[in-house]
């Protein structure tokens, strides 16, 4: 697949809400994913990491009223989308947010995911 199909099936996928097809298809079983919030920033090296990371995530949320992610920019070996999301979480409350993701392909497998609020 060319940059422009991992990035087109992703976020066709996200807006599928379909996260583990995604991880099937499209990431590296060594992924590195950077998540940079509130002046914090951790990293989850590999699959297992990140499904670790999302069932925890998931777990804080009360209701998600909306989620949407735009189409992507794509340059030689990333691309970056743009999610918004408006979720109440259990403990914190309604919030409204948009982060860029930056994704990095290497060998036709995403290889490396930042999130930035």
């Amino acid at each position: 697949m060319t940059i422009k199909e991992i990035a087109d099936r992703l976020v066709a996928l996200n807006r599928e809400n379909n996260h583990e097809q995604a991880y099937k298809e499209l990431y590296s079983e060594d992924v590195l994913s950077i998540e940079n919030w509130g002046g914090e920033r951790s990293e989850h090296k590999g699959m297992d990491a990140i499904k670790k990371k999302g069932e925890g995530w998931y777990a804080s949320v009360a209701e998600m009223h909306e989620t949407t992610c735009s189409e992507p920019l794509v340059a030689d070996n990333s691309f970056a989308v743009t999610f918004f999301m408006d979720i109440t979480y259990k403990e914190g409350g309604r919030q409204k947010m948009t982060e860029l993701a930056v994704y990095t392909v290497k060998d036709g497998k995403i290889v490396e995911e930042e999130f930035k609020g």
